[in-house]
């Protein structure tokens, strides 16, 4: 007698609680990578340290997108993370506001900021004719 055998049914099964795994495995780890990526963004994060000094009356601004300049305790300045040399300020400045003629300038000074360095700004923003101008300040007792 021959034996002849048919198909033999192979059982394959695939525990859908094991892929579940997996997948949400991934799934956290994408979640924490991304979300860590953008917070820490350098895009996000200023370069500048400035100490702001405290007022009572600081309030939060809102509105369109600002030009900041910002001077540091050592009185260097800075427009948007860029330096500027002192000499080139009113030259940056003018481009600015050839670029956008209703520019907003938001002026961040550290509170240990030599006078005179802010003066000469203040002095800048007003030959250019700049009048929406803001002090930037943390809100204080």
């Amino acid at each position: 007698m021959i034996n002849i055998k048919g198909k033999q049914n192979y059982l394959v099964a695939l525990e859908s609680v094991a892929m579940t795994d997996i997948v949400m495995n991934l799934f956290i780890f994408f979640f924490i990578s991304f979300s860590l990526i953008y917070t820490f963004s350098p895009a996000r994060v200023s370069r500048i340290e400035v100490n702001l000094p405290k007022a009572s009356s600081a309030v939060a601004l809102e509105g369109s997108e600002k030009v900041i300049l910002a001077i540091t305790d050592k009185g260097e300045y800075f427009i948007n993370d860029d330096a500027v040399k002192g000499a080139d300020l009113d030259i940056v400045l003018q481009k600015r506001l050839s670029e956008n003629p209703e520019m907003s300038l938001l002026l961040k000074v550290d509170g240990a900021a030599r006078f005179d360095k802010v003066a000469k700004a203040l002095d800048i923003i007003h030959e250019l004719n700049i009048s929406r101008v803001s002090v930037a300040a943390v809100k204080g007792e």
